[in-house]
C-alpha cells in the first residue's frame, strides 16, 4: 500500500530531528574534551549552513510562494495601504 505525501514529509522531518540531535550531542561532547574553546565564527557559519538546511527541507522561500507574495510586496513599496 502506497504511503501519501504527508508520512514521507513527517519521516523526513522526523529523521532530521534525530541528526540534529546527533550534531547537538556530537558538539556537546567536542566542547567538553576541549574545554570550551569554541570559536564564534565557526559556530555561527555552522548556525547558517544547519539554517541553510532546515530552509531548504521545508522549502522556504520558494518560487511559488513568492510569486504569490508579489502583489502584496508591490502594493507595499508604492504606499497605497
Amino acid at each position: 500500500m502506497p504511503r501519501g505525501r504527508s508520512t514521507f514529509a513527517k519521516r523526513q522531518k522526523e529523521q532530521a530531528r534525530q541528526q540534529k540531535q546527533r550534531d547537538k550531542n556530537e558538539r556537546k561532547t567536542m566542547r567538553k574534551q576541549d574545554g570550551g574553546a569554541v570559536d564564534p565564527l565557526d559556530e555561527l557559519q555552522e548556525m547558517r549552513e544547519l539554517a541553510a538546511a532546515q530552509a531548504a527541507l521545508f522549502q522556504v522561500g520558494s518560487d511559488e510562494e513568492l510569486n504569490s507574495l508579489s502583489p502584496l510586496l508591490e502594493r507595499g513599496k508604492d504606499g497605497d495601504q
